[in-house]
Parts: structure tokens; sequence; C-alpha cells
């Protein structure tokens, strides 16, 4: 399907809120939602994101479809994506838009070293 990038294995993906202004940019609307982003490891980045822009040309909606933390499937809309090439290998970055409400946070403490490690959703490190 042309429609859905589709987790196939692994861990569910882990959503962060992000902090910056211009990611409330991405979605307008009647309805009140937040954008997150996950980073995925891949083997085929490139093409997933040519995916998402030959939808979004069309102006077609394209799912991130996975399994939630209880193993049931869900599936969330993709608003930005990204390629990267790292060290460990390619890496998506998805922006993807969740409800108001089925936002759940989650408050993940970091020590010094975690932070010095630039390890942020700051477009200028990408």
């Amino acid at each position: 399907m042309d429609d859905k990038i589709t987790i196939i294995e692994g861990p569910s993906p882990t959503f962060e809120l992000i902090p910056d202004i211009w990611v409330h940019g991405l979605v307008e609307g009647a309805l009140q939602a937040e954008v997150v982003a996950t980073r995925l490891r891949t083997f085929d980045g490139k093409e997933l994101v040519d995916r998402c822009q030959r939808a979004w040309e069309k102006q077609q909606t394209i799912h991130l479809e996975y399994r939630t933390q209880e193993g049931l499937p869900d599936e969330v809309p993709i608003v930005a994506a990204r390629h990267l090439d790292s060290e460990e290998g390619e890496v998506l970055l998805l922006w993807v838009r969740f409800p108001d409400d089925s936002i759940e946070v989650g408050i993940d403490y970091m020590d010094d070293d975690e932070l010095l490690s630039g390890d942020d959703w700051d477009l200028d490190d990408f």
C-alpha cells in the first residue's frame, strides 16, 4: 500500500513532543492536534520520504502504521518526513499528528552527559 508506512518489526516507536514553534505550522484545522516526532531505523529512507511526497502532491494523507506498547495496531497521519544517514545506518524522521486527547506525556530525566550530547530535535543539528 502506498498510503502507509508500516513498522514491521522492532519495538513500538517512541513519540517525542517538539518544543519548537514551527511545528504548529504543520497542522491547521478545526480539530485540536499535537505534532510529535519519532526516529525510525530503515533500509530505504529516501524511498519512504519520496512516497510521502508523492501522496502530499496528490493532496492525500499518508499514515504511519505501528503496534502500540500493548501490541495493538494503530496508525497516525504523517505531516512531515526527513531521511538522514547516521553512523548506525539510515534514519527516518517522521512528524505525525495526534489528536490532543490521545497524548500521554511521560517525563524522562537525563543525566548531564545526555544533555551535552546534542540528542534533541533542533533542525540545525541535522
